[in-house]
């Protein structure tokens, strides 16, 4: 084409310019696109507008968490164990100082003689805690527009809440009871008892003691009493100082009993494919660890009741990145604790591991929506989600 005349190649640009909207002609008159300046500034601001929408949406970045890699906010997902709770009553008896003689001056033939204590069963408890589980930790890359920025963990970095306050968790409370201390019986002795000049006298004005208050008690009320008391509340005033009276003079010969309530627990987890010896108890000793022997076992069965198994395994879901906050969702099973095949205790619980992970999405945290989640802190699992527009 190099004959062609300046003109009509000239001419043939235009036109094709004209028609193709960007189209040039070359030397050897073949034509090719060409982006104009323009048309290149339109798409530099629909990529630019295309990213902010981007990041609007995304209102968090959520990845698996590897140790000293990243930046952002790290919480974990529980993982449930039993906390077994035991309340037990230790009795202690002490011999008092005139056993030998009881039977002789008191009739009583059962007075024991040597210090004895014992241990009862009185509560058994088993409620649920959650730990951070090392297999499911996740961070959050905080964004300058995120909408899940307010992320409340626990102590040891387990989710609670997102956008909002989770209300405080009520510890149980235990009532421990103890008994109150006896009275000294020497504030009620005579001189004469006092100065006695061995056991056996001392028994014999202690036991003599013992039939006077009884006497004057009975006079009382049977209103032979030389003096009576003027109303009723005096005479229970003074029925009750004989009966204190009575009651300490007598354990020096029947010994005295004190007894006290004790807390023990343990910290199981829990496994549905065999029988576990959470603790043993011993009526000498006491609650005492699974591997003491000196005391019976106690025997925890968990049974699933309505699993929740995820579909695939933690290392495959691990090639994929989340798409979300991560929750659990936790399946029920029946515990139950046995003693010489009675059951002690029996009663269903939530437990995360035999139950599955699930994904809020991120269009819950779009910056227009201010979404408020509390978790428990114990499965994983929500308690409360709900939303209003910003």
């Amino acid at each position: 084409h190099s004959g062609t005349p300046k003109g009509t190649n000239r001419h043939d640009g235009r036109r094709h310019r004209g028609r193709f909207a960007g189209s040039v002609a070359i030397a050897d008159g073949e034509e090719q696109p060409r982006i104009t300046k323009d048309i290149m500034k339109r798409l530099f601001y629909i990529s630019v507008f295309a990213m902010l929408a981007q990041s609007v949406v995304l209102a968090q970045e959520v990845n698996y968490y590897t140790p000293g890699t990243g930046e952002g906010v790290v919480y974990f997902l529980p993982k449930t164990q039993l906390k077994i709770t035991i309340v037990a009553t230790k009795t202690t008896y002490m011999p008092g100082d005139l056993y030998y003689y009881a039977h002789q001056y008191l009739k009583i033939s059962d007075a024991r003689k040597t210090m004895e204590t014992r241990w009862t069963l009185k509560q058994i408890d088993v409620q649920t805690i959650g730990i951070p589980d090392s297999t499911k930790a996740y961070i959050v890359k905080l964004k300058d527009r995120n909408m899940a920025s307010n992320v409340e963990l626990t102590h040891n970095g387990i989710v609670r809440a997102i956008n909002t306050t989770a209300p405080e968790s009520q510890e149980p409370v235990y009532r421990l009871e103890k008994s109150a201390p006896a009275d000294n019986p020497k504030q009620y002795l005579t001189e004469e008892i006092l100065l006695a000049g061995s056991k056996r006298k001392m028994a014999e004005l202690t036991a003599r003691e013992i039939y006077t208050i009884r006497d004057s008690r009975n006079n009382i009320l049977r209103g032979n009493a030389e003096t009576m008391p003027k109303d009723g509340a005096s005479l229970q005033l003074v029925i009750g100082n004989l009966d204190k009276q009575e009651k300490a003079l007598t354990a020096m010969f029947v010994g005295t009993e004190a007894s006290e309530d004790f807390l023990f627990s343990y910290v199981i987890e829990p496994r549905t494919d065999a029988e576990i010896i959470p603790f043993r108890f011993s009526k000498h000793l006491g609650a005492l660890s699974a591997d003491n022997l000196a005391g019976e076992p106690y025997y925890l069965v968990v049974r699933p009741v309505m699993p929740f198994a995820p579909g695939v395994s933690l290392p495959e879901v691990r090639k994929k990145k989340p798409e979300g906050i991560i929750y659990n969702v936790p399946g029920e099973a029946l515990v139950t604790l046995t003693q010489d095949n009675k059951v002690v205790y029996e009663q269903k619980h939530s437990l995360t591991q035999i139950g599955a992970t699930e994904v809020l999405v991120e269009k819950l945290f779009d910056r227009k929506i201010n979404t408020r989640v509390v978790f428990n802190p114990v499965t994983g699992g929500i308690v409360k989600i709900d939303k209003s527009a910003e």
